[in-house]
């Protein structure tokens, strides 16, 4: 009966290893050498040569902590990789720098005043770095004996036994240990940690003496030393939260349960306040450091002059994260006025930024994305059927052709084929219709449609000169 549930833990963990395909699934980093010098294809990314190299020099100095309160926009086209460069740079910083995404027409679905949304989100761009030292039993566990009671009931009790290069030590285990071991799911090999002050037990890999037990290794297996020296060390732990995390914890009578809540609601200035000056205060003591992160926001026209004003003095805060900003916007009206001006964004907004443009891809370019996509969806593809779809993206454009891939493979796959076909490919172009086509048509049969508004100036004419 017991050997049931550790069944279903590990059908869990399996199914949770399954991810998605996304439209940026398949980027992995801008693709740039040591030398910030991007390759013409790697990470994912194909083309864009300039603008990658631009977004390096940026990368590099969010890296060294060199550069917070500033604002860079990434400015072209649709389907020139704009978003495409924002999320290849959220993946060459990883897990320790925050990146936070968001879309601009967001902040006026949410319950709260657009400035305190973007002031939320300019905190959640904002880590801090917390040290700490703990006291820590780290070794390499060399037996693991739990006793269960023969009624079924009661109290478990159990020995763990740990050893390091020096010495080894076998320790009591209380029912609560217990019950984290058999979470971990630690067998003799495993290198672990346990925390003294929490009882947490955290799994670092297995023993390279313990290599050649192929039964007990997978793909994912991580291999570590065994530890030298004595079992119990202290150890400086390092934890990274964001401004908003601490925001949250402290402003809400749930404490940090109420970061699991969804919507946190407007969190008054006070308290943020008393927040700045503690976190100053743990800077001073060397105790924490400010980690500058990258708020990313898409579709930046969107935002009006309150939210345009708003971060023209939130860049100016000492605690401010590198801004990116996307737009695929020309000469267009600021949103909620009359005045127009480049990419929908205010002067004085814009001669705070530096701009990166990016370029429409060439054929060789486009061919090459589409070849990336089809390995990112697992879809199998002639020679012949990507050249077609390569003319097609020319033609209609870089999104329309990616949508196809997918639509192309399920067709190949009811006609029981291995491989897309250039047959396929125009099944699929048959079946849905791009945006030329689609606009044709609708003019072709206007009249039947409901609403028609090429009707309305006619008759607005009319009534005016009645």
């Amino acid at each position: 009966m017991a050997a049931i549930p550790s069944v279903k833990v590990a059908e869990v963990r399996e199914f949770s290893r399954i991810e998605r395909i996304g439209t940026h699934s398949h980027i992995r980093g801008l693709g740039l050498d040591d030398a910030l010098e991007p390759r013409e294809v790697s990470q994912g990314m194909v083309g864009q040569l300039t603008a990658r190299r631009a977004a390096g020099v940026v990368l590099e100095m969010i890296r060294e902590g060199k550069i917070a309160g500033r604002a860079v926009l990434i400015a072209g086209q649709p389907g020139t990789g704009k978003t495409a460069i924002a999320m290849g740079m959220a993946q060459a910083l990883g897990d320790n720098t925050p990146f936070t995404s968001m879309a601009g027409s967001e902040i006026y679905s949410l319950e709260m005043s657009k400035t305190e949304a973007l002031t939320q989100a300019f905190r959640k761009s904002i880590g801090v770095r917390i040290k700490e030292e703990t006291e820590i039993i780290e070794g390499e566990v060399v037996e693991v004996q739990i006793d269960r009671p023969a009624t079924g009931t009661g109290a478990k009790v159990g020995k763990l036994t740990l050893k390091t290069t020096d010495m080894e030590t076998v320790y009591d285990l209380g029912n609560k240990m217990i019950e984290s071991l058999i979470k971990e799911k630690a067998q003799a090999g495993d290198v672990i940690t346990i925390d003294k002050a929490t009882g947490k037990i955290s799994k670092l890999g297995r023993s390279f003496t313990r290599a050649r037990d192929y039964d007990a290794t997978g793909p994912q297996t991580r291999f570590v030393q065994c530890p030298e020296g004595e079992l119990q060390k202290r150890k400086e732990v390092t934890h990274t939260v964001t401004l908003h995390e601490i925001d949250v914890i402290n402003s809400r009578t749930q404490g940090f349960l109420a970061l699991f809540s969804g919507d946190t609601g407007e969190i008054k200035s006070e308290v943020r306040d008393q927040i700045n000056s503690k976190v100053a205060e743990w800077r001073e003591e060397g105790k924490a450091e400010i980690v500058p992160g990258v708020l990313f926001i898409d579709e930046v026209h969107m935002l009006d002059m309150e939210c345009f004003s708003f971060l023209n003095r939130a860049l100016e805060d000492d605690m401010a994260p590198v801004l990116i900003m996307a737009t695929n916007r020309g000469i267009t009206k600021i949103r909620g006025t009359k005045y127009r001006s480049p990419h929908g964004i205010p002067i004085d907004l814009l001669d705070r930024m530096v701009i990166i443009a990016t370029q429409p891809y060439v054929e060789k370019e486009m061919k090459q994305i589409l070849k990336i996509r089809c390995e990112e969806e697992d879809a199998e593809m002639t020679e012949d059927a990507l050249l077609v779809l390569t003319r097609l993206s020319l033609e209609t454009s870089l999104r329309y052709a990616i949508q196809l891939i997918t639509v192309a493979n399920l067709i190949a796959r009811k006609r029981k084929a291995m491989e897309i076909a250039v047959e396929d490919i125009k099944k699929a172009y048959t079946l849905f219709l791009d945006e030329t086509r689609s606009t044709q048509y609708l003019k072709d049969i206007q009249d039947e449609f409901m609403f028609n508004e090429e009707d309305e100036p006619k008759s607005d004419v009319a009534m005016e000169t009645s």
